[in-house]
């Protein structure tokens, strides 16, 4: 079975006491629900399984997520569902990914047949797809990745909407960094930039959807490189990424094969680390010494963040410092979008009264998205009790607003601004989600 934790909270509280014994001395069809259709006080046993990138390529990321996921549940969930009187009970499973598509699969089937009825993740696209595909689709179980932001995932064949994610999409991160980058040389007017990426979802996705967006701000794209991350060497994809005087470089890619394209693009001689932007998955805390500090030294990005201003903000993070979880862990990129997948996961369940992965998906988008009485994650006690009384509630994560429309994608939140300097991965700034181009 794989490495697994319990939140232990099964609870026949007074409140829930009294009102059997009410029900026993007046007979079982006075005791319905208060309101027509709501879930009221149900009983829950759900089951969360975490899918988290512990070894492999994506690792950078696991630590931070695995911890999130724990604080969500022990830290929040636990104590909410005291406050609130509720019956449920809430286990979390937590299984290594590996980075890749086939443990990815492997994970997922290990904690639906131990009795996983929401999954958290996977992160990488072709992990998050194999996912859905051979047993999210399969077993009826919701799935809601905090990482994956490929396009891939908008539209895809799913009629109950199993598939979800806390993460903006690729269609929403390309136009964002193409705002980013247009304020940082101070217009896009005939300003050129060349984009390299890896030949897959994540990377397509995202250079399509920039290319796009630059585009019509009056910029261009001088070379577009779409390379295999498989590929032993990258001397001829480096070449021509540092092709003509381009006046920055947008690399997208994962930290380890950027690591061997970095060392080419150096040779080159024409590369300039301060004048590259780069997406979310090379916001990675060791990236200066996989890659190299001429290589990562200057380089700027952004990546799905949450607020840093604010009440919230501070709020979640003096919830990370203080939880005795994992003391040693710090924070990294998708570690919110993480912590409200699970979140996410139990409050559908209360919407629906049920742990069934299809009841569970039908409720997902209407509870995270107005209209709806507004709840923070600070606010779960009240949230729980809104849903049992059946109202609609709008939750606000610790990664900001979610607004997740009928697909599963959200259409709020912030990116955080990172950049490397002195070797170091230093987030300063965020940025807002932009709209889909022609929105």
């Amino acid at each position: 079975m794989g490495q697994w934790m319990k939140a232990r909270r099964r609870l026949m509280p007074a409140v829930a006491l009294a009102g059997l014994l009410a029900c026993l001395a007046t007979g079982l069809a006075a005791c319905g629900e208060d309101d027509e259709g709501a879930p009221g006080n149900a009983k829950l046993d759900l089951t969360i399984g975490d899918s988290v990138p512990l070894s492999g390529e994506l690792s950078d990321f696991g630590a931070a997520g695995d911890k999130a996921a724990k604080i969500a549940v022990d830290d929040v969930i636990d104590p909410a569902i005291e406050d609130a009187d509720a019956d449920n009970e809430v286990d979390l499973l937590t299984e290594d990914n590996e980075s890749d598509p086939k443990g990815a699969v492997e994970a997922a089937r290990r904690m639906v047949d131990d009795g996983a009825s929401c999954i958290t993740g996977a992160w990488g696209p072709a992990e998050t797809l194999s996912t859905f595909q051979s047993v999210s689709s399969e077993k009826g179980v919701l799935q809601i990745t905090p990482a994956t932001t490929s396009d891939e995932l908008t539209g895809l064949d799913d009629p109950e909407h199993l598939l979800a994610r806390t993460a903006p999409p690729a269609s929403l991160q390309g136009p964002s960094l193409a705002d980013y980058i247009e304020q940082e040389l101070g217009g896009a007017e005939d300003v050129t930039v060349n984009v390299g990426a890896r030949n897959d979802a994540y990377g397509t996705a995202i250079a399509g959807a920039f290319t796009t967006a630059w585009e019509e701000k009056g910029g261009t794209v001088g070379e577009e490189i779409i390379y295999d991350s498989e590929q032993p060497d990258y001397e001829s994809e480096a070449d021509k990424i540092t092709t003509g005087k381009p006046d920055a470089f947008v690399i997208i890619d994962f930290p380890e094969t950027y690591g061997k394209l970095a060392e080419r693009l150096v040779e080159t001689k024409k590369f300039d680390s301060t004048k590259t932007f780069a997406t979310d998955a090379l916001a990675a805390s060791d990236l200066p010494q996989t890659a190299g500090e001429k290589a990562t030294e200057g380089l700027r990005g952004i990546a799905p963040g949450a607020p840093d201003e604010g009440r919230l903000a501070k709020a979640f993070q003096e919830l990370w410092k203080r939880s005795e979880i994992e003391p040693e862990v710090g924070r990294t990129t998708f570690d919110a979008q993480n912590f409200d997948a699970v979140i996410l996961c139990y409050l559908s369940a209360v919407a629906a009264g049920s742990t069934n992965g299809v009841e569970m998906a039908s409720e997902l988008a209407e509870i995270t998205a107005p209209p709806g009485e507004p709840f923070t994650w600070e606010q779960l006690p009240e949230a729980i009790k809104a849903l049992q009384e059946g109202t609609d509630i709008d939750y606000e994560g610790a990664s900001g607003q979610i607004d997740m429309d009928e697909g599963g994608d959200p259409t709020a939140g912030v990116y955080a601004v990172y950049r490397y300097s002195g070797g170091a991965l230093d987030i300063f700034d965020e940025v807002p989600v932009a709209p889909k181009v022609g929105e």
